[in-house]
């Protein structure tokens, strides 16, 4: 198993639930995310949120990305946004544009080029105009965009809008971010295309948090270090996470082609078999 230490807390959910007027939708949920480190490497965390289509997962990470307030409960994430000169970091809650979100269908503001997109995400970082552009540019060139930033949205690929969506999820919220669903409708390659891509974003800086929902087995395993499965339990009304696994421990994490593994497949279909019970 490769070498690691878990520091400080980034991420505290507190007792969140949700309710629709009498309806649960989820029960009160407690978990943490703490600092991955490991030796002479940045590595950030991605956290796979993974139950089956309508058990509440998307609304569950709405709060965390602070989209939707929760009925009971708190969120409070680590404030280390560089742009604001805190004397020290502090758990604060978290409120939209503390966590990034990057919706399923990536919207973008047409009227505006690429440079421009990611120029609005950084109005709120204390920046000079000329270092909001040079910090824009630098993260087009991390993600081999440099020659688009003059280009509309409507003249991108989805790959494309896609890494301008995370780009401008970044820069707005500096480390949180949120994907939902990114595999949907991707081809096999396309997926190992993303996949990379969330490897790429959780490698930048080691205080980066990526929470990707799905309920994409394989693919959410193939690039989480910790699993987040939601359920129900029987005659009991809303969705919690019902069990927690750490992909660290189970040798899955940080390991070129695990998918092709006999471990891999044995946890996903040891998934695919809980999923039964949710």
């Amino acid at each position: 198993m490769t070498p690691y230490e878990l520091k400080e807390t980034l991420v505290t959910i507190r007792d969140a639930s949700l309710k629709f007027g009498e309806k649960t939708i989820l029960r009160p949920t407690s978990v943490e995310v703490k600092d991955i480190v490991r030796p002479g490497m940045i590595q950030g965390q991605v956290v796979g949120i993974l139950g089956p289509s309508g058990i509440g997962k998307t609304q569950f990470s709405r709060i965390i990305a602070g989209l939707q307030a929760p009925t009971t409960g708190t969120v409070e994430i680590l404030n280390y946004y560089e742009g604001h000169n805190n004397v020290s970091p502090q758990m604060l809650p978290t409120e939209p544009g503390r966590v990034g979100f990057v919706f399923q269908k990536y919207p973008l503001f047409e009227h505006r080029t690429v440079l421009g997109n990611l120029l609005v995400a950084l109005e709120r970082s204390g920046l000079t105009p000329k270092d909001r552009a040079a910090k824009a540019r630098e993260y087009l060139h991390n993600f081999q965009l440099q020659e688009r930033e003059d280009f509309y949205p409507a003249q991108l690929s989805g790959g494309q809008r896609q890494r301008v969506a995370i780009i401008q999820s970044l820069l707005c919220s500096e480390h949180y971010m949120v994907m939902d669903e990114p595999f949907t409708g991707l081809d096999p390659l396309m997926k190992d295309r993303v996949c990379e891509l969330i490897n790429k974003v959780a490698t930048l800086h080691e205080h980066n948090t990526i929470f990707v929902v799905a309920h994409d087995i394989a693919a959410l395993v193939t690039i989480s270090d910790c699993l987040w499965l939601f359920g129900r339990e029987p005659n009991i009304p809303g969705a919690t996470i019902k069990a927690t696994y750490n992909l660290i421990e189970r040798g899955l994490a940080w390991k070129p082609d695990i998918s092709s593994t006999r471990e891999f497949s044995d946890f996903v279909n040891e998934i695919k078999a809980e999923f039964k019970n949710l």
